[in-house]
């Protein structure tokens, strides 16, 4: 889907950090609004959609095993 949106997870990167996460979390909500930076009318629900994204994807990464490492 988006294309600069890399894998955070090992072995691809040995840990992702908030600004990485935050970064393909903005990536992200950028591609589905098809905003690069929201009108002022919209900033609330984009950051919003920005932090939601961000928690789901740490929340993700914490919960995946790898197996063979």
């Amino acid at each position: 889907m988006c294309r600069s949106i890399k894998t955070l997870r090992p072995p691809y990167v040995e840990e992702a950090g908030n600004d990485d996460v935050r970064a393909a979390a903005l990536q992200y909500v950028r591609k589905i609004s098809g905003f690069r930076a929201p009108a002022a009318h919209n900033a609330a629900a984009f950051e919003a959609a920005v932090d939601a994204v961000a928690a789901a994807t740490a929340d993700l990464l914490d919960q995946l095993v790898v197996k063979g490492r």
